[in-house]
C-alpha cells in the first residue's frame, strides 16, 4: 500500500522522476549570459531577422577545387558570408606558413553589428585567418575553426568584455560563433578521446575546442529555441551520440522561461533604437 500511495502523490512522483539538467547550473547559466552579451553587442535585430542555422551540407557549401588552399578559401568565403562578414578584407593562411597565428591587427571602433558592415581594419590591412590544413579532411572542423576566428574578430568590436572576463575569451567567442549560426559544426567536430584515452589513434584530425561537445550542444539548443528552429530540422545533422542529448537540452532551455523572456525581449529594444536612429537621420 505504501508504494501505491507514493506513486499516486503527483508532487512526490515529479520530484522522484525530475530529470537532472543536461549541464551543471553554472555552465548553462554562463551560456545564457554569453547569448545575452552577444545580443547586447551585436544587434538582436540582425540575429533574429538575418542569422540562420548553417547546415553541414553541399547546399550550404557547394563547389570543388583541386588544392588544399583553394578548398580552404572556398569554404571560408561561405562561412564569412553566413556570418555577415564577407565585406571585411581577409587573408586565408595555412598555419604552417604563418608564425603569427595568435596576432590580429587592430580594427576600427565598434559600431554595433549593423555597423560591422562598415567596419574596416586600420589602413585597409587584410586580416589573417589561419587554418589547419589537416582539417580539409574534416570539413566540419574546418568550418568551426573559421567560424571561431570570425567570432574572435567580431568579439573585438564588443562594447563590454564577455561574461567571466577576458580569461574566458576563447570560450565566449566560440559561443559567439554558435550565435552566428555554426553550432552544428562545433558540436559535431568537438574533440572526443576514443575508448582507451589515446588522443592519437584516430584516422582524422579533430578540432580541439575550448568547450565540450555538451556545452556546444546546449548552446545550439539556446540558438534553436530563440530562432524558432524545430528540433526535427537540427537532429538529422547532429552526430547520433548527441541527438538524444540535444532533445534534453531543448526541453531544459524551454523550461527556463525567465531567461528566455530576457533574451527575447532584447529585440524589442533594439528595434526601437533602429526606428529612433532612422527618425534622426
Amino acid at each position: 500500500m505504501l508504494g501505491l500511495n507514493f506513486i499516486r502523490n503527483p508532487v512526490l512522483f515529479s520530484l522522484l522522476f525530475k530529470r537532472k539538467p543536461p549541464l551543471d547550473e553554472a555552465s548553462l547559466l554562463w551560456l545564457f549570459d554569453v547569448f545575452g552579451w552577444s545580443l547586447r553587442n551585436f544587434s538582436p535585430a540582425v540575429f533574429y531577422q538575418q542569422i540562420r542555422l548553417v547546415l553541414p551540407t553541399n547546399e550550404f557549401f557547394p563547389g570543388k577545387v583541386d588544392s588544399v588552399q583553394g578548398m580552404a578559401e572556398l569554404v571560408f568565403d561561405r562561412v564569412a558570408e553566413y556570418a555577415g562578414m564577407a565585406h571585411w578584407p581577409w587573408q586565408v593562411v595555412e598555419q604552417s606558413h604563418c608564425h603569427l597565428e595568435a596576432v590580429m591587427p587592430p580594427v576600427g571602433a565598434a559600431q554595433g553589428f549593423p555597423g560591422a558592415r562598415r567596419l574596416m581594419p586600420v589602413d585597409g590591412q587584410a586580416m589573417p585567418v589561419v587554418y589547419d590544413g589537416r582539417h580539409i579532411g574534416n570539413p566540419e572542423a574546418l568550418i568551426a575553426g573559421f567560424a571561431h576566428r570570425l567570432g574572435q574578430y567580431l568579439g573585438y568590436t564588443a562594447k563590454e568584455p564577455p561574461p567571466g572576463g577576458v580569461e574566458n575569451w576563447s570560450q565566449a567567442t566560440e559561443v559567439l560563433a554558435v550565435y552566428l549560426g555554426f553550432g552544428l559544426m562545433f558540436a559535431n567536430s568537438a574533440f572526443v578521446f576514443p575508448p582507451g584515452g589515446c588522443s592519437s589513434c584516430g584516422t582524422s584530425v579533430s578540432r580541439e575546442g575550448a568547450l565540450s561537445q555538451w556545452d556546444y550542444t546546449y548552446a545550439l539548443a539556446i540558438f534553436s529555441v530563440l530562432k524558432g528552429v524545430p528540433p526535427r530540422q537540427v537532429r538529422p545533422h547532429l552526430k547520433k551520440s548527441l541527438r538524444g542529448y540535444f532533445q534534453r537540452c531543448v526541453a531544459d532551455v524551454n523550461s527556463r522561461k525567465q531567461l528566455l523572456q530576457h533574451l527575447q525581449g532584447m529585440v524589442d529594444r533594439d528595434d526601437q533604437n533602429l526606428v529612433a536612429d532612422r527618425a534622426q537621420a
